[in-house]
């Protein structure tokens, strides 16, 4: 198997410059607040090359993004409720 996977992640990557545009995927990862726990991961996944040595990051990441996604259905219930009121 070849390190170098043009369809997989780089786990080598280096943080981008200021002037910089920011790649999308990093705008919305950081718009959940889950940026820090999601560099863990990658950050781990450059040291080991080996997600299973990852786990703890993992479920750090997955359990922040699980908690941005209740909070974000629950605004998405408050605001349809209240535009039923509203109608």
């Amino acid at each position: 198997m070849s390190s170098a996977n043009p369809s997989g992640h780089n786990w080598n990557r280096k943080p981008k410059a200021e002037e910089e545009e920011e790649d999308p995927f990093d705008k919305m990862i950081s718009r959940t607040g889950c940026a820090s726990f999601h560099y863990a991961v990658q950050e781990c996944m450059a040291e080991h090359q080996d997600w299973r040595k990852c786990q703890e990051q993992v479920r750090s990441f997955k359990d922040c993004m699980m908690e941005h996604e209740k909070q974000r259905m629950a605004e998405l219930h408050r605001r349809q409720k209240q535009q039923q009121t509203t109608s």
